[in-house]
């Protein structure tokens, strides 16, 4: 008798069973609550020249080293505590990155101010609803889209770090402001139906 296997996304290595956790309940879904967003976005961040994988697997680091993402405490940090994330082996010590998180928590508030919340401000960029994309094989994600050029544009001139129009991306998708789950992947049609 066989197994019934579920199909999902091509580029997700099956044999990691904490990045099929990950694909299967975050990865795509739409994200409004800031806290979340901010942690999205810094381990994004973090990610530029990495696998996501690494950085998955130092998540909890993450949430150690950042004070589990509250955006104020981060905002706050000082060169002190820079120095002690430089010596913390749970996340990447990469001092450009650990101060453009920093750096990035300070712009993240200034948007917060401007729009209500950094999800008003973050949605815009899609017209404030998951933009659902038709893809059949590896070959078929793009790196790249015109919102988040756009997203990425608008981020650099407010002076947010490490967030390129690929990194950008890549958070769109994992927070879903893009469905960018294959066409035969079983979560697409979920997602599609519960948001």
């Amino acid at each position: 008798m066989t197994k019934n296997v579920r199909c999902r996304c091509p580029w997700l290595d099956t044999s990691k069973q904490d990045y099929v956790t990950y694909h299967d309940e975050e990865w795509g879904v739409p994200l409004y609550d800031d806290q979340k967003l901010f942690e999205f976005i810094t381990l994004e961040s973090a990610q530029a020249g990495l696998s996501w994988y690494t950085i998955l697997k130092k998540r909890d680091g993450y949430r150690r080293a950042f004070a589990n993402f509250d955006v104020k405490t981060v905002a706050s940090f000082s060169e002190t505590d820079i120095e002690r994330l430089m010596l913390d082996e749970s996340i990447v010590r990469n001092r450009l990155k650990i101060s453009a998180t920093i750096n990035n928590a300070k712009r993240f508030l200034e948007i917060q101010q401007e729009f209500g919340s950094f999800s008003n401000y973050q949605w815009q960029f899609v017209g404030n609803k998951p933009q659902v994309s038709n893809l059949n094989e590896l070959s078929d994600y793009p790196a790249i889209t015109e919102a988040s050029t756009a997203f990425a544009k608008d981020l650099k001139k407010r002076g947010f770090k490490f967030l390129g129009p690929t990194t950008v991306y890549a958070h769109m998708q994992a927070c879903g402001m893009v469905n960018d789950h294959s066409n035969d992947c079983f979560r697409k049609a979920e997602i599609i139906e519960k948001y």
